[in-house]
């Protein structure tokens, strides 16, 4: 007969951990890291294989690479409405243009966008940046590349020989990782956006080839900023549930 054990509420658990947004900048312990990554590494594995490898930033890298991102996006800022020339110019120094990833900068499938318009629109009408500004909306969006004031950003690269294998085994590691770190009092933020740029994370580590960078991780003690207070719509099981054919 198979142990049950006590989980409390865990409905009410899973469903209280938001995406932290503002962080203060208070250390994270390497001990208290390493632990939020052993119980991340208890989540199931294709074969057992855990096709990932995990970067932590933090300290004099996490800044260098805040830094480099944020130079690369005021690159593509600079560059936007601009003639074919200053393009040109940005693809042959491959300034602010993605060196990996391309699909994140690609627009959200008519199945999906919906749901994508729906929380950009609610998050800032939160912290109120109407839809026509341009440079609040910038802003806000630059606060990804420095990961939200966190002190530690966790880059997750995944093993290219297992596809869509490997990025299931990482989801659900990260699943594991950030509900640990919300069950400890820290806050994180899952981040496609800084997959962009993959080239600047490998300057920084000794990263084996055969991996390629899937997303980062934002991770440190929530702040009492108001972005943190917005709650993201969550869909009903009803609107992923696939009816039979009839």
């Amino acid at each position: 007969m198979a142990k049950i054990y006590d989980s409390g509420d865990f409905s009410s658990f899973v469903a209280s951990r938001r995406s932290t947004r503002d962080f203060q900048s208070t250390p994270v312990p390497d001990e208290l890291i390493e632990e939020i990554i052993a119980d991340g590494l208890t989540s199931p594995s294709w074969s057992n294989t855990r096709p990932f490898v995990i970067a932590v930033a933090k300290g004099e890298v996490r800044d260098r690479l805040s830094n480099e991102f944020l130079s690369r996006f005021e690159a593509i800022k600079s560059a936007r409405g601009e003639g074919f020339f200053a393009k040109l110019k940005a693809v042959l120094r491959r300034k602010g243009l993605p060196t990996s990833n391309w699909l994140i900068i690609r627009p959200y499938h008519k199945d999906l966008i919906h749901r994508s318009k729906r929380v950009g629109k609610e998050m800032l009408s939160h912290i109120e940046i109407e839809r026509d500004d341009k440079k609040g909306r910038d802003d806000f969006w630059a606060r990804n590349y420095e990961f939200f004031g966190a002190p530690v950003e966790l880059f997750l690269f995944t093993h290219k020989s297992l596809g869509k294998f490997a990025s299931s085994d990482a989801g659900l590691f990260m699943q594991n990782l950030m509900l640990s770190a919300h069950a400890k009092g820290l806050g994180t933020c899952a981040q496609g956006s800084v997959a962009v740029w993959e080239d600047a994370v490998r300057k920084e580590f000794s990263i084996n080839k055969n991996y390629s960078l899937l997303c980062g991780i934002c991770l440190g003690y929530p702040s009492d900023g108001k972005i943190n207070s917005f709650k993201a719509h969550r869909i009903n099981p009803s609107e992923i549930i696939v009816p039979l054919k009839k």
